[in-house]
């Protein structure tokens, strides 16, 4: 059940002149605070030229996905064809937006009359209990595809046409990294795009990061893993804050400039029967900066039960996961994400855990 208090907005609460740290509501316990330790001189975020994975004979670039996709569960896109003034446009145009007056942002509310908490529109994220610590940020929440379903009462002025715009070309780099995804898998290049159908969901969600006195003391965004099964992100080309857990370490993400990050959702962790596996993530702040980014969250039609498909199945790899209705992945996904859990553990939905782990023995054992 959703808390009714939803709490301030973090901008509100961060533009206190006063503020010398941030309000108890927000700060983790000692064993949770981020770590100051950094790891991105040892660890480089792979790098794939999404413009080369559709060459069928570039078995160079389809091995650095592989690598990339098996080792971390995300990668650094270039060769997407979007020019750096579009996507600066994007990015100015959702900073203008966290800038309006309160008053204006708040036409796009994700507060109904006061007390009706929907997940789509402007706000923070949903707040299931007293004691639930929050993260440091404020987001605009919008759903995408299919258009016919767009709610554009949440959608700001501003950012209408840049955002349907993007949304065609985002989804077209998405496309293409299905495919060559599928690819590797020695299947069809439409073997993954067919599982989510015609009528997919996407989603964007824009995140604002205010400074924080005390970025030690509380999460930007709490560790999770997306609900998705890709996710496309565009980030600030000024202020990094995203790290990714890599073998037991908080690795940061550097700014990427007009490159974008590929992120596996636990929907493709499920459809590839753990082949692919979401990787944890999660946002840092900064004392005196802040930080923008847009996230682009690609889910199969939510009629649909996916599992792993019998292709992927066999006696080496039993089935990972059980079968599950897209649309209660996609419900229980805000319980997990407020109680810090991934949604395939929440929903019990994963059946060989013990097996997964085995499987990840021998792949260390045979890569040694």
């Amino acid at each position: 059940m959703v808390h009714q208090d939803q709490g301030k907005l973090v901008q509100v609460v961060a533009a206190d002149v006063g503020l010398v740290a941030p309000p108890s509501r927000y700060v983790l316990s000692k064993e949770n605070r981020p770590t100051t330790v950094a790891q991105q001189a040892k660890l480089v975020i792979p790098i794939v030229d999404v413009s080369r994975l559709a060459m069928p004979d570039d078995v160079e670039e389809a091995a650095k996905l592989r690598s990339a996709l098996q080792s971390w569960g995300l990668f650094v896109v270039t060769g997407h064809g979007m020019s750096k003034e579009f996507l600066d446009e994007i990015l100015e145009a959702t900073r203008k937006f966290f800038h309006l007056p309160l008053e204006e942002k708040q036409k796009c509310s994700n507060v109904i009359d006061g007390v009706k908490f929907q997940n789509e529109g402007y706000g923070i994220d949903r707040i299931d209990s007293d004691e639930q610590i929050l993260d440091w940020c404020d987001r605009l929440w919008l759903q995408l595809q299919p258009e016919d379903e767009r709610r554009l009462q949440f959608w700001p002025q501003n950012l209408r046409d840049l955002l349907h715009e993007y949304t065609l070309e985002s989804g077209r780099v998405t496309m293409d990294v299905l495919k060559a995804m599928a690819k590797l898998l020695n299947q069809e290049e439409g073997f993954f795009i067919n599982m989510v159908g015609e009528r997919f969901k996407s989603y964007s969600r824009f995140t604002y990061y205010p400074p924080c006195p005390r970025p030690d003391l509380v999460n930007g965004l709490k560790p999770h893993t997306d609900n998705s099964v890709i996710t496309l992100l565009l980030m600030d080309k000024d202020v990094s804050g995203l790290q990714v857990l890599k073998d037991g370490h908080w690795v940061d993400v550097p700014v990427l400039g007009n490159d974008l990050l590929v992120v596996v959702g636990e929907g493709m962790e499920i459809v590839s029967n753990a082949i692919f596996k979401a990787p944890w993530h999660r946002v840092v702040t900064s004392a005196n900066k802040e930080r923008l980014s847009l996230a682009m969250f690609y889910q199969p039609e939510p009629e649909r039960i996916i599992g792993p498909p019998g292709v992927l199945v066999h006696e080496k790899r039993p089935a990972m996961f059980k079968k599950c209705l897209v649309q209660t992945l996609a419900d229980g996904y805000w319980d997990a994400f407020a109680a810090g859990d991934r949604t395939v553990d929440f929903l019990n939905v994963r059946i060989n855990a013990e097996a997964d782990a085995e499987l990840e023995g021998r792949a260390v054992v045979a890569n040694n």
